[in-house]
């Protein structure tokens, strides 16, 4: 039987090929087409809240990309503290956002409900990534990120917004999701969001309750909705989405409040902040009655001097760290007296955070996916100061100096990202 002579040569070919033993230069490797990432804070959201109902659209991100058991909080757990942490790979006693209440005999007080110390540059001692992107030539928008609203090193986002309660979770996210669904001309590179709402109703009605379940209900559709536009625009392959959270929440009694001025007396030290984490610094003259006062174990309270403090919270010496930091147990609070007094049941806090960051309590989240993650990857618990390493390695930029690592996330990351860093 006779073959055709198309496949006589076919045939031909293939035979003189396994015979061969020249091989042909390969050809220089495709680069990568450039992607862009999107960053989401969901504040308050603990890691057990995933895969419980609540959660949809973050429970099919994870089973579509990677999601980490836990991600440590950095010391203290609190909002600002970390949100700079997961930005700058900088833990709090480096980049010098040491507390959401905090002094600087240079730059004078801050709080996080002031809006003119949030936009001071001098509090803000990191590059954060969006500054790591810009000076790179790539375009960022950032919504309401915790430092976003500050000149730090005399650089902003290309675009950004401050924060502003009002705006819904849903407007929010169709904001990012017109950013992100531009032309390529215009598109940001690097995009981050930042949501409230879930911390905001876990204090006040505690982790556990119905309304903050409908709370974490609400932002995840946000979320869904950010996903939604990126899919009927065609890019979610070409957009990594990184949603995280800063810390968790654990259930506080009303009757588990300690008055500040019980702890030190107004004459003896001042209280810089309060909550679960108290920094005093002793009046003059009142040095050695307030170390004697405050140091040691108390009934619902541990004080260390600054220098003092457990190695493993990596904290305690940047100079805007007071002489003595008391640390509550978990459930506790500490309130000025007068705050106390003003305060029924109704108005106390029924959930907090700023606890020992080892309690599986504090836990946070951590899901990704997009064309530089694997599928269906679980990572072992990794610590938030990974998180910036990691946004420069998936935007091909090199960091700024870190406290963190991305080689954690080697082995769920595709191979696309060691080609594009």
């Amino acid at each position: 039987m006779r073959l055709p002579l198309v496949r006589v040569t076919v045939l031909a070919l293939l035979l003189g090929t396994a015979g061969c033993t020249t091989t042909r230069p390969s050809l220089p490797a495709t680069p990568p087409a450039p992607h862009s990432v999107v960053l989401i804070s969901i504040d308050g959201l603990p890691a057990s809240a995933l895969g419980r109902g609540n959660t949809p659209v973050l429970d099919a991100l994870a089973r579509d990309g990677v999601r980490a058991e836990w991600m440590n909080p950095s010391y203290p757990v609190l909002t600002f503290p970390n949100h700079f942490t997961l930005v700058t790979g900088l833990r709090p006693d480096r980049h010098g956002i040491i507390h959401n209440s905090m002094r600087d005999d240079a730059v004078g007080g801050f709080k996080v409900a002031d809006k003119t110390a949030g936009a001071d540059a001098r509090w803000w001692q990191g590059e954060p990534i969006w500054n790591t992107a810009e000076k790179a030539g790539l375009r960022t928008a950032i919504w309401a990120w915790p430092g976003n609203a500050a000149p730090i090193e005399g650089l902003r986002p290309t675009r950004w917004v401050p924060y502003s309660p009002e705006i819904s979770s849903a407007d929010r996210a169709d904001q990012v999701a017109a950013w992100m669904t531009e032309p390529a001309t215009t598109r940001p590179r690097l995009a981050a969001l930042y949501f409230e709402r879930v911390d905001n109703v876990g204090h006040d009605q505690g982790p556990e309750a119905p309304e903050t379940h409908a709370a974490i209900r609400e932002v995840d559709a946000a979320v869904g909705r950010l996903v939604q536009a990126l899919d009927a625009h065609g890019l979610r392959a070409s957009t990594d989405v990184v949603v995280v959270s800063d810390h968790g929440m654990a259930p506080v009694r009303p009757d588990q409040y300690i008055a500040i001025e019980d702890m030190a007396t107004i004459e003896q030290a001042e209280a810089v902040s309060t909550g679960q984490v108290i920094g005093f610094n002793p009046r003059a003259g009142h040095e050695a009655a307030t170390y004697q006062r405050l140091l040691g174990r108390h009934a619902h309270y541990t004080c260390w001097r600054k220098q003092d403090l457990p190695a493993r919270w990596h904290y305690g010496t940047h100079p805007r760290i007071p002489a003595i930091v008391c640390q509550f147990d978990e459930g506790w609070n500490g309130l000025p007296a007068a705050q106390l007094a003003r305060a029924t049941t109704e108005h106390l806090n029924r959930g907090s955070h700023g606890y020992d960051n080892a309690f599986p309590s504090m836990r946070a989240v951590f899901v990704a996916a997009g064309p530089s993650f694997r599928h269906g990857m679980t990572l072992p618990a990794f610590d938030n100061v990974d998180v910036y390493p990691l946004l420069a390695r998936l935007l091909g930029v090199t960091p700024a100096r870190n406290d963190g690592s991305s080689d954690v996330f080697t082995p769920v990351l595709t191979p696309r990202t060691d080609t594009a860093h």
